[in-house]
């Protein structure tokens, strides 16, 4: 497979299985792998080990990919970051305990960039990661 981004042929497949031996779900015309920049590969892969984890796969010292998150996906260095102030897509994760979640991210050195707020079916706040990338997490719990 060659990273849609960096152009890289990963060595192996270990990047196309969820786990031991379940194949990736490769749905026709579905998304299903998502790569983010990062100027520190090795710092948001310990932001997000700390906060939500997740393990990794390293393919070379420019590339590191996850998998079991919900959707798989990797980081490739780049000076660039996603951030919907620039008009990037939100990665939005749930959560069953909003302020729980939270305290997670922020104990792993997340930023917090849009307060708690609530919106018609739920709650959510947006944060970034070590490398400047936004993401959001909601939840439909009280």
């Amino acid at each position: 497979m060659i990273g849609l981004r960096t152009g890289l042929a990963f060595p192996d497949e270990r990047h196309l299985t969820h786990g031991p031996g379940d194949p990736l779900d490769n749905e026709h015309e579905k998304i299903n792998y998502v790569e983010f920049p990062a100027r520190d590969i090795d710092a948001v892969k310990a932001f997000f080990a700390e906060a939500l984890g997740w393990s990794f796969v390293d393919y070379g010292p420019d590339y590191t990919s996850f998998a079991d998150q919900g959707l798989s996906g990797g980081f490739y260095r780049a000076d660039n970051s996603s951030s919907t102030t620039n008009g990037a897509a939100l990665v939005v994760f749930y959560s069953m305990d909003l302020e729980g979640t939270q305290s997670k991210i922020e104990a792993a050195g997340g930023q917090i960039v849009k307060p708690v707020f609530s919106f018609p079916g739920g709650r959510r706040f947006h944060f970034t990661d070590p490398n400047g990338n936004e993401y959001a997490v909601w939840s439909d719990k009280s």
